[in-house]
């Protein structure tokens, strides 16, 4: 965005074959294919899409109870499916199409993107999106999209309608998604990004969005049968560490791939990446086994999640030393967010989508404004002010809090009042494996 947002981003305004046509006609050279950034952007996705299918259905699907696992799983496998079409139909249009938008003007284009691109109109194999082809960058943000609304799907495990998921998933992805990254990643006349917001991954589009979506999912469908009396351990941890270890080596590309370049600001991003995600690790680790005389998998796991959220916003502008702090703080707040402020609220996150997302995407969209100062050891030498991009960053949360809240519950009530949003106490008692799919997981 610039020295204000992410370089990467800025990069559509000149990437788009129009408007490189209009730069060379004015004499800047064209932008051109470069191999290296094609093999690294081209690899970068596949590790995001890894994150989805089998990552995060590996992830959620051990933390539930063992009758519903095959639907964890299929939900995640199928909001990988429909968003891959609608991505296809209108999707990537109506988040990345800059027609009509200009720095400065608050306008529909401001907030979410023209319909010239439908179908992916205009995209040739030849066509570029700065130094890649522009198939490699809509492919890539494909799988942002993806892993999204399938974030939400832990926040109401084991008692929604299935029917009502894939309507929630497809409306929620147009409705409140890519009107969200159209304003922060679009370019410049894009809401959020001409104001200045931060974000090099998706904390706010991605993190902040799904985390609110889902406190306010699993407050509307309600409590889970039995909860918090009943114990519903985790079925298999084995299955949630391999999953969670895959979301960590495919949040590389989530992280370094927005870049879009095998570059300096890719390495660093991979770099600070890990370190926010082993000290988050640690953080989680050490509260819990000074609070509870013991550590968790479980634990340590969600930690690791925890700093790989954090991080995301601030990836192309922290430095280690700023990352490893922010991985620290997040690994300890969400611990006391996943646990003890559930319990005190009372609400059923049944997989702490909110308490581990939204709590550490906050943070870390926050903490993103001083950390990329020069003076806290960032590399975004426009923040002159720590505090004032601090400033640029609540609001830029805030309206995310705002916009993904108030959509949601429109949404989630709205499908409520039609096909209805849970499954009957008999399917949820039986569990939605056999319930909903006539299949079983384990055959005992």
């Amino acid at each position: 965005m610039g020295n204000r947002r992410t370089p990467a981003r800025v990069a559509l305004l000149c990437g788009l074959s129009g408007l490189s046509m209009a730069a060379h006609a004015q004499g800047t050279p064209p932008p051109t294919l470069n191999s290296g950034d094609t093999a690294w952007m081209l690899t970068a996705t596949m590790l995001v899409l890894l994150m989805t299918i089998p990552g995060l259905a590996l992830f959620y699907g051990g933390m539930v109870r063992a009758k519903n696992l095959l639907s964890v799983l299929m939900q995640c496998f199928a909001i990988t499916a429909l968003v891959s079409v609608l991505w296809l139909v209108y999707g990537y249009s109506a988040a990345f199409s800059t027609t009509g938008m200009q720095a400065g003007h608050v306008g529909w284009h401001s907030i979410v993107g023209a319909l010239d691109r439908v179908f992916l109109a205009g995209m040739k194999p030849d066509t570029l999106y700065n130094t890649v082809p522009e198939s490699v960058f809509a492919m890539f943000q494909l799988t942002f999209a993806i892993i999204t609304p399938a974030l939400i799907v832990g926040a109401f495990a084991e008692r929604m309608k299935f029917s009502a998921l894939l309507w929630f998933s497809g409306l929620w992805l147009t409705v409140v998604y890519l009107p969200m990254a159209h304003m922060v990643w679009s370019g410049a006349g894009s809401l959020l990004g001409d104001l200045g917001v931060l974000d090099f991954a998706g904390g706010t589009v991605v993190h902040i969005n799904a985390g609110i979506a889902g406190l306010v999912a699993c407050l509307v469908i309600g409590k889970r049968k039995g909860y918090p009396t009943t114990p519903m351990p985790p079925h298999n941890l084995g299955y949630t560490v391999v999953g969670g270890s895959l979301l960590w080596l495919g949040w590389f590309g989530f992280n370094a791939g927005s870049a879009v370049a095998a570059n300096g600001s890719a390495g660093m991003a991979m770099l600070v990446t890990q370190i926010a995600t082993a000290g988050a690790a640690l953080g989680w680790m050490t509260v819990e086994w000074a609070l509870h005389g013991r550590p968790s998998v479980l634990g340590i796991v969600s930690g690791a999640v925890a700093g790989l959220v954090a991080i995301t916003p601030a990836a192309g502008t922290a430095g280690p030393g700023g990352a490893l702090v922010l991985g620290i703080v997040a690994g300890a707040v969400c611990f006391f967010s996943a646990t003890r402020l559930k319990r005190r609220l009372g609400y059923d996150d049944s997989l702490d989508v909110f308490g581990v997302h939204a709590v550490a995407g906050i943070l870390g969209g926050l903490l993103t404004g001083p950390l990329a100062s020069p003076a806290l050891g960032g590399f975004n030498a426009a923040v002159t002010s720590p505090m004032a991009q601090l400033w640029i960053q609540a609001k830029g949360v805030g309206f995310t809090i705002v916009w993904s809240g108030v959509l949601s519950l429109v949404l989630l009530k709205l499908i409520d009042w039609t096909i209805g949003l849970r499954v009957t106490e008999e399917q949820e008692l039986m569990g939605l494996d056999l319930a909903l799919h006539e299949e079983r997981a384990y055959n005992l």
